[in-house]
């Protein structure tokens, strides 16, 4: 009975540390930090078409995001570092992992032992499944802003479509373009054209940089279309327009293909449910044989 004690006991202690070591994280984290310039300055000073990686956050946290081998291209979409997404990871594993300790040493209080393999393999499982609940989130968050942006980029085409017909130059096209709509998406666009303007480099380049960051092709067909505006002096309002409503149909058939999906997984109960109406109708049946 001592050693059964001892066990419980010491998974209460262990439950209490984890927990105690997820509230300090999430304390140190929310408070305000102090302004990194060195990273901000390196970021206005990078050869264009190149990004430089700036490290956020302890040397532990950046090996662990290493290890973990971050998506880096939903994270730059986010808007998010690899540090950030380890430190979301490891957090929600820390919760799953203390969780079922807490409710053996409640359970333990009330009077009710559990095995001591039970809260140990619970903990190890509930770690697992909230890591990878949190990595799927980042996913998804990542797939919704993929949309945006793709639709946002539509609008973007047509007014600097709008600003080329109306005599104005390339590089003013897109900055009046990017000006005239709010958003993240625009924020974007408007901090990658301000970045080309600071280090003095084309603005399709810049947009065409940001488009392989983030994984945003068609960001990179704006940036395409108007280096050839800007290089040949060719009139490409008519190209822009017509990419905008190639786009369009790429989206609008790209949601009935995610809508036709979505039904066809709604067929899967409906069928279940007709094996199980069936199967009350036909056991009185079999119940008198």
């Amino acid at each position: 009975m001592n050693v059964i004690l001892n066990w419980q006991f010491a998974v209460a202690v262990l439950g209490g540390a984890v927990v105690g070591l997820g509230l300090f994280l999430v304390v140190r984290e929310a408070l305000p930090a102090t302004p990194a310039l060195g990273p901000a300055l390196r970021r206005l000073h990078q050869p264009p078409g190149q990004a430089i990686a700036v490290r956020s956050g302890p040397d532990w946290l950046v090996g662990f995001s290493r290890w973990l081998r971050p998506p880096h291209r939903q994270l730059a979409l986010l808007d998010r570092t690899p540090e950030q997404y380890a430190l979301s990871v490891l957090l929600s594993a820390l919760v799953g992992f203390a969780t079922p300790a807490l409710v053996s040493a409640l359970l333990f209080l009330g009077g009710v032992s559990l095995p001591m393999v039970v809260p140990v393999l619970g903990s190890l499982g509930l770690a697992l499944v909230a890591g990878l609940v949190a990595h799927h989130d980042v996913l998804t968050k990542a797939d919704a802003a993929r949309d945006e942006f793709r639709q946002a980029v539509c609008t973007y085409l047509d007014l600097v479509a709008l600003q080329l017909s109306a005599a104005h130059g390339p590089v003013q096209s897109l900055e009046r373009a990017a000006a005239v709509c709010d958003g993240w998406v625009f924020d974007r666009i408007r901090e990658a054209l301000r970045i080309a303007q600071l280090q003095m480099h084309s603005p399709w380049d810049e947009l065409q940089e940001l488009a392989d960051r983030i994984g945003i092709p068609e960001l990179g067909d704006v940036g395409a279309i108007m280096r050839t505006s800007g290089s040949e002096g060719a009139q490409v309002h008519e190209t822009l327009r017509s990419r905008a409503d190639s786009l369009r149909d790429q989206i609008r058939t790209d949601n009935l293909a995610r809508a036709e999906g979505v039904t066809s997984r709604l067929d899967i109960p409906g069928s279940l449910l007709v094996f199980v109406l069936l199967g009350f109708a036909v056991y009185p049946f079999l119940a008198r044989l």
